[in-house]
């Protein structure tokens, strides 16, 4: 069978504020869901994964993406992780989002072939970038941008671009952050016209000579 047919694709969704549903053949990831006790609405599903970079009812839905036959695996913090081929590595990061400054965990992913950076709720304008050194590329970057304890759309954008990111996508700005953000964020990117998408699907080979490409998924 020819290699391009073997290759899995990657399916990103976004559950409002920082919910990222990640899907790659029969795994499913979770990052920041939603809880029931946020002003978000939650939305349910199963995951394998979850992902919660800082304790907040905004990003620490673990409930809401918990099936009831089989609980998921959740990592909450930095360390070194691998479950069912997926790599993980947490790195410690600040976040102001909230009461008070907190613990960020930022994430970096490898499924197969593919790099995912999530920064969760990230308010560090210059973070340590080390945290890429063991990527070979930076694939898929999620990046807050609505400010007020999360980075502002101008300080996202300077970071992403720092990142050589190859595919940006915005978020924490829909029900949480500033209302303008996206906008901002567009445009500091060049790319105001851009037009949301429900969900992005992509594998490696799409990636190829990509570069600071900005992604809006419909939320």
């Amino acid at each position: 069978m020819h290699a391009d047919l073997l290759q899995k694709y990657m399916i990103i969704t976004h559950h409002k504020g920082e919910f990222m549903k990640v899907s790659f053949g029969d795994t499913t990831l979770a990052f920041n869901p939603v809880s029931k006790k946020s002003t978000l609405p939650p939305t349910r599903f199963g995951a394998d994964i979850v992902f919660t970079s800082l304790q907040n009812v905004d990003f620490n839905g673990i409930d809401e993406v918990t099936r009831t036959a089989k609980a998921p695996f959740i990592v909450q913090g930095p360390g070194e992780y691998e479950i069912q081929g997926v790599f993980v590595k947490g790195f410690a990061s600040s976040s102001e989002y909230g009461d008070e400054a907190k613990i960020n965990t930022v994430f970096t992913v490898r499924l197969e072939d593919m790099n995912i950076l999530f920064l969760g709720a990230l308010s560090e304008k210059k973070p340590d970038l080390t945290v890429v050194e063991d990527m070979d590329s930076v694939d898929i970057l999620f990046v807050p941008i609505g400010g007020d304890g999360v980075l502002d759309a101008s300080e996202a954008h300077a970071l992403a671009v720092a990142l050589e990111a190859k595919i940006i996508i915005p978020m924490h700005y829909d029900g949480i952050g500033s209302k303008d953000a996206l906008k901002t964020f567009l445009k500091e990117a060049g790319v105001e016209d851009i037009k949301a998408i429900d969900k992005l699907t992509v594998k490696k080979k799409d990636l190829e000579g990509k570069s600071g490409e900005v992604v809006v998924l419909k939320s």
